[in-house]
């Protein structure tokens, strides 16, 4: 059974406003849309203050989607999107960890 994919809000804005790179943007569409099936077993696991969440590396490992999983509805939500900026605070995991005031 397929897994209903959706985005928060803060997600669909990420890649709306954030990545203008259309080829880019492509890329990454159809790497979430690769998550209706098992994604579980796609990505990785974030720990820390983003345990609970995962994440897919898409352009050249540049960027990330960061999901996380509801079993019981099996849905997966899209909750940012954007580029690998490490110490920069347009990282998107810095962005991440703001939205959810952990920062």
């Amino acid at each position: 059974m397929k897994y209903r994919i959706e985005f928060t809000q803060t997600g669909k804005e990420m890649l709306s406003q954030d990545i203008s790179d259309v080829r880019i943007k492509k890329q990454i569409l159809k790497r979430i849309e690769r998550l209706d099936t098992d994604p579980e077993k796609q990505g990785e696991p974030l720990v820390g203050e983003l345990s609970g969440f995962r994440k897919i590396r898409v352009a050249k490992k540049r960027f990330r989607i960061i999901y996380k999983i509801d079993r019981n509805s099996r849905t997966v939500y899209i909750f940012a999107v954007g580029i690998r900026k490490e110490g920069n605070k347009s990282d998107v995991y810095h962005k991440a960890k703001k939205l959810l005031g952990l920062i």
